[in-house]
């Protein structure tokens, strides 16, 4: 075929061209990067053009429209699809940028990264990862909307839609996610499953045999089967059933075909992760009825019916901003309170309450201090929305008096817990259950969402189960916080299983990740004030466990330099140390002893507490060799976990006192004496740097 006759077209019609220009749009941009994934734009095109022209709630001219629907391409690899909607749909991206997938500074990269184009809401790619974004969005919404809605005044009210693959739904994290959002009744949570029969190296047959459907129907969701992925009526109808079942989320399975339209590598694994080549290319074109050349053909009627969104998003968004005018009016407070969380900002003195710890020798836990903390800063914060995987009692991280998110239908007798304020969408504390890595990306999605300030809370140790969504988070340089309390080996009895070594420089060695752990329960206090300032990435606090001393401020330095990263907590005489001790966390406790029984030797020493490399990493050079002197070699870093890249702070000449090995079963303070964090141990430590430096 060598034209398009584009004259007298009748609907059908134009939808199979417009569907065919999303598919072949896709087609040459993977076949010109020479790499892509061709064979799901191919497949999900149709469900994918009617979602996005007949029911997705978005204006492409403010892609930042707060109450646009959400859509989330979990199956990421399958980005081209979304590019060529958003091209054709009318978002600010060029067909030249189409032409450039995957290519270095493009706009197109491999898999769709929130921050890089225009109506990308959130990164995927990590299959299953999406799929709990989705969720964490959904709640959001039903957030948001029961906190702020009135009678005659919706302000927040639209659907989260995604995409989701077999491998979506193989990852663990989706059961997880799914599982969660069945029991909330998330009825505004729509995905459509690209039910295509292959994964990346076989078929489905091979390993992914149960009954989708049914399975999603016992987690509560509401499923709808489509046989024809190309019946865009059958489409359009199960979308509509699903926008009116309100008490469940819905899974509508969709039968595909990866590749579709390729004569030799439809339904293979061949059309999952490479381009077609050229030759298939020529000859699928030529199977659906497509010009072969040019390549990147939009034909002027598909151009022209796929921007009428532009005009129905830009009304849409003009009838909200008309009814939040007049919800304004009526409802003054609470529309001041909503523009406050949608714009970001933090509302005036929401840091007054913070308490101020009195000196303690005993001290208290910064578990039991970050708990104190969160209360304080949640009454004035009333985006701060979040909980843990089951371990309230532990992590101290539930909300007392903020209710419980949970459908109201769900409440059953005394089960409301002691959070109060009943169950109800306006809850603020989230029952995520023993689903670490749901928690983790459905905090990612409540965060890209916006108006809200996600945090989640676990034992230090299972933030391995968090690692994927805790690194897209960070790769997306979105606010959540994470509450990781049991932070080392003073843990105890539970013993290795459950006692953090190498953890903490796990987290460390993420871009763009800010650790922080406090020493003490004003550090606690500053580490949150940090976290809740700190809008452009997320931040972990590592919390202990146990009592540590609370210091006297009037002897050592203002907590506040908490926020360098790293400070002189008390200083040599004339400020010329013989030694340096750095810790962080409890073993601050422990270098504060041990500079008393150093001095009695009549030993100058420095004492710094270094809570978080990152933020002294980005002070000054003038700064970072004030607080360690590059003419102070006798060095000496502590902390109860692995001693790796503690060595770039003490130097060639410096020592590490950590933990390279497991833990063991014991009372905690048991161990910590086995493993040799004792004032003796660390003055031995000490006394040999500075043997070593007069040999």
């Amino acid at each position: 075929m060598d034209t398009i006759d584009e004259t007298s077209l009748s609907p059908a019609q134009l939808d199979q061209l417009s569907i065919n220009t999303i598919r072949f749009l896709s087609v040459d941009a993977v076949q010109q990067a020479k790499s892509g994934h061709p064979g799901l734009p191919l497949g999900a095109a149709p469900m994918a053009y009617v979602l996005w022209t007949r029911f997705l709630q978005h204006n492409p001219t403010n892609p930042g429209w707060f109450n646009r629907d959400r859509f989330v391409l979990s199956a990421g690899h399958g980005s081209m699809l979304l590019y060529s909607l958003l091209y054709l749909t009318g978002y600010d991206l060029p067909l030249e940028q189409i032409k450039q997938f995957r290519q270095w500074g493009s706009l197109t990269p491999g898999h769709p990264e929130r921050g890089v184009t225009h109506g990308v809401e959130t990164t995927t790619g990590p299959l299953g990862q999406g799929f709990g974004n989705g969720v964490g969005m959904a709640i959001a919404e039903a957030y948001l909307a029961a906190r702020y809605n009135r009678p005659g005044f919706d302000v927040i009210h639209h659907y989260t839609y995604g995409l989701v693959s077999d491998g979506d739904l193989m990852e663990g994290v989706a059961a997880e996610a799914a599982s969660l959002a069945g029991h909330l009744k998330l009825g505004k949570l729509i995905y459509l499953y690209d039910d295509n029969h292959i994964t990346l190296a076989a078929a489905t047959q091979l390993t992914f045999t149960e009954d989708r459907a049914q399975r999603f129907a016992a987690y509560g969701w509401h499923t709808q089967s489509i046989d024809d992925g190309n019946d865009v009526d059958a489409i359009d109808r199960a979308i509509r059933a699903a926008q009116q079942e309100t008490e469940r989320p819905s899974l509508i399975l969709v039968r595909t075909h990866i590749g579709y339209g390729s004569p030799h590598k439809q339904d293979t694994f061949a059309a999952h992760g490479s381009p077609l080549g050229e030759e298939e290319v020529t000859l699928t074109k030529q199977n659906l009825g497509w010009p072969v050349e040019p390549p990147f053909l939009v034909p002027d009627a598909v151009e022209q019916h796929c921007h009428q969104v532009v005009h129905r998003g830009g009304q849409a968004e003009a009838e909200w901003n008309e009814k939040f005018t007049a919800y304004e009016q009526q409802y003054p407070e609470l529309a001041r309170e909503l523009r406050l969380l949608i714009s970001g900002e933090l509302p005036l003195g929401w840091d007054a309450n913070i308490p101020q710890f009195p000196a303690d020798a005993k001290g208290l836990a910064t578990r039991v201090a970050s708990g104190k903390i969160m209360e304080a800063i949640s009454q004035k914060l009333p985006g701060l929305i979040g909980g843990s995987a089951d371990l309230n009692p532990s992590t101290y991280t539930e909300l007392t008096d903020a209710g419980n998110f949970e459908n109201s239908a769900m409440a059953i007798g005394d089960l409301q817990g002691s959070a109060g304020g009943g169950w109800s969408y306006a809850g603020r504390n989230l029952q995520f259950g023993v689903r670490e890595h749901a928690m983790g990306a459905i905090l990612n999605g409540l965060a890209t969402h916006g108006g809200t300030i996600p945090f989640g809370s676990t034992f230090l140790t299972f933030s391995d189960y968090m690692r994927p969504p805790i690194r897209l988070a960070a790769l997306m340089g979105i606010q959540v916080l994470y509450v990781f309390t049991h932070d080392s080996l003073a843990l105890g009895e539970d013993g290795p299983t459950h006692q953090s070594v190498e953890q903490v420089a796990s987290l460390r060695a993420i871009p763009q990740l800010t650790v922080i752990r406090p020493g003490d329960a004003n550090e606690a206090a500053v580490a949150w004030r940090v976290a809740i300032e700190t809008r452009d990435r997320p931040v972990a606090l590592v919390l202990t466990r146990q009592h540590v001393p609370t210091l006297d401020r009037s002897q050592f330095a203002s907590a506040n330099g908490l926020r360098c990263g790293a400070y002189i907590l008390a200083d040599a005489p004339q400020g010329s140390p013989h030694v340096i001790l750095i810790a962080s966390g409890s073993e601050v406790g422990l270098i504060v002893a041990a500079r008393e029984a150093l001095q009695t030797q009549h030993i100058a020493v420095r004492l710094v507490s270094m809570p978080s490399w990152e933020l002294f990493e980005i002070q000054s050079r003038d700064y970072r060799d004030s607080v360690l002197p590059p003419s102070v070699h006798a060095r000496l870093a502590v902390e109860a976990g692995v001693t790796q890249g503690w060595h770039r702070y003490v130097g060639d000449h410096g020592d590490v006192m950590g933990v390279d090995r497991f833990g063991a079963s014991a009372p905690g303070p048991v161990v910590m004496r086995e493993y040799g964090f004792t004032v003796e141990h660390v003055c031995r430590r000490a006394l040999a740097l500075l043997e070593s430096k007069l040999a």
